[in-house]
């Protein structure tokens, strides 16, 4: 793993004001840092610069430390926004854009919980949140989004459970009665594993889709897979963008197995360039 020294000496060596791109024909290709699960922030960031990864959706998963749910709950409440401040600072440095910050609101989350959600993305200085949630937890959220004027994505996941984001009518349910500020986080590939069409909801409901998570998975509920060996209409999505010209980023989640992390995600990306030539 990287050590701070290297991390900051290889920071140090890129050109001021360096920017990494990686739009295509006007479409954002970035990465959801949950695909770099298996290392530390810093080396995660070093591997987008690797590959060439313009944009990110960063996961709190490379933010919070591990601890019982109580601790962690105290952790959200009083840690520094410095904390935050300083991840900004890394991304910034090295060129990438900071687009989103996947905090995922629960049911037991506590109102200061909420709150913090928001602190958190202005330090951060991302676009919007993103929140893998329960449906019934956008009624508190709201009022937090509608202060902050900060939106948040929900994410669907592909089992239909109650109180879980899954088909179209969760969505629907969750933004049906509330501001803008509650939106939607499409993952392409579980709306597929769920047999619903992300093409389709894509065209009619891309001004509340705030980010796209991008993976390939098999129908009715079938595994992750490489990209192109599942049932996901990822260079038709990739294309509505192109053609629509829709400013929603497109965020590769690598999550099926692979040989090693970096290589494969390298791989997403070049399909994903290939679907856009």
């Amino acid at each position: 793993m990287t050590t701070r020294r290297l991390f900051a000496k290889t920071l140090l060596a890129l050109p001021a004001a360096a920017t990494v791109s990686s739009k295509f024909s006007g479409v954002m290709i970035g990465a959801q840092s949950y695909s770099f699960r298996d290392r530390s922030l810093d080396d995660a960031i070093l591997a987008m610069l690797e590959i060439g990864l313009g944009y990110c959706e960063l996961s709190a998963s490379h933010v919070e430390p591990r601890m019982t749910r109580q601790e962690l709950r105290m952790w959200r409440k009083t840690v520094s926004l410095d904390h935050f401040t300083r991840i900004r600072d890394k991304f910034r440095k090295a060129g990438i854009v900071l687009w989103a910050y996947n905090y995922s609101f629960r049911d037991d989350f506590d109102d200061g919980e909420i709150e913090r959600g928001f602190e958190f993305a202005k330090a951060l200085g991302v676009q919007c949140l993103t929140a893998s949630a329960n449906v019934s937890t956008a009624r508190r959220i709201d009022p937090y989004a509608g202060k902050a004027r900060i939106r948040v994505g929900m994410h669907n996941h592909s089992r239909v459970q109650p109180n879980e984001f899954a088909t179209p009518e969760n969505f629907a349910e969750a933004m049906h009665g509330r501001s803008r500020y509650i939106a939607i986080n499409l993952d392409i590939g579980h709306f597929t594993a769920a047999n619903f069409d992300p093409v389709s909801f894509l065209s009619q409901h891309h001004k509340d889709i705030l980010t796209l998570h991008i993976k390939d998975r098999k129908k009715d509920q079938g595994p992750n897979v490489p990209f192109g060996e599942g049932d996901t209409k990822i260079k038709e999505v990739l294309q509505l963008l192109k053609t629509r010209k829709y400013p929603i980023p497109a965020l590769i989640e690598y999550e099926y197995k692979g040989v090693e992390t970096v290589s494969e995600v390298k791989k997403c990306f070049e399909y994903c360039k290939r679907a856009l030539a």
